[in-house]
């Protein structure tokens, strides 16, 4: 998942950016409503995380620019961070486009848990289990498995592996695209080459095969889940 960060306070962006990618998330971050803006009116984040104590135009305004029809991320969900506890700016920020906020300070399993939640709502999903044939991601708790003779045996996926079989299961049975894949993988991280989506997806295919799960590359556009027989059937 592909998230914005908008903090102009460096150490605070810094130790939420460093949670975030821990977690596996891809973050950008930037400094000022102004650039968030520009940002935000081309590009296309999964969620918005926006300070409200912004420098010039705080997080208010800017949560209100985001929501125009002309900006590329105008259906994102967007999480505010406040140090405002009083009632009217949470109805403020609510009322503007925020889909939910956090008061400063902040846990991060918290708020890894409140962006979890906004991402199963923007995603239509009605439980926090994403499911394939005999693959299940629970969200809410990080969790992978593979059901195997009625038995779930665990997964074990590292950070980048679980973003990429998240957005795999969210698409399933439709392909999901490898910009899309990069993109969630990397942001704006340029270390990461466009190779590195074929090598989590040939990380992915050793683990499900073995399950009747296979990944097959659909040419020019990206990668679909299929159902078939398992080994040994």
């Amino acid at each position: 998942m592909r998230l914005l960060l908008v903090e102009d306070d460096v150490m605070v962006a810094s130790g939420i950016k460093l949670g975030l990618a821990n977690a596996g998330y891809a973050v950008d971050w930037v400094g000022s409503g102004e650039r968030a803006e520009e940002v935000l009116r081309t590009e296309v984040f999964d969620a918005a995380i926006i300070d409200i104590g912004l420098p010039h135009m705080d997080g208010l305004e800017l949560t209100r620019r985001l929501r125009r029809p002309e900006m590329a991320s105008h259906h994102t969900p967007v999480l505010i961070l406040t140090a405002r506890d009083a009632l009217h700016d949470r109805v403020q920020g609510l009322d503007l486009g925020a889909d939910d906020y956090m008061i400063k300070p902040f846990e991060l399993p918290e708020l890894l848990a409140r962006l979890r939640a906004l991402l199963r709502r923007s995603q239509a999903a009605t439980s926090a289990v994403l499911s394939f044939g005999p693959i299940e991601l629970d969200t809410a708790n990080r969790r992978a498995s593979a059901q195997r003779n009625g038995t779930a045996v665990p997964l074990e996926l590292g950070p980048r592996e679980w973003t990429v079989m998240e957005y795999l299961l969210i698409n399933a049975p439709k392909p999901a695209s490898k910009e899309k894949l990069l993109q969630a993988l990397t942001g704006w991280d340029k270390e990461i080459t466009p190779n590195a989506v074929e090598v989590y997806i040939s990380r992915l295919r050793g683990k499900l095969e073995p399950y009747g799960v296979a990944l097959r590359s659909i040419r020019g556009f990206g990668y679909r889940l299929e159902l078939r027989p398992a080994d040994g059937e």
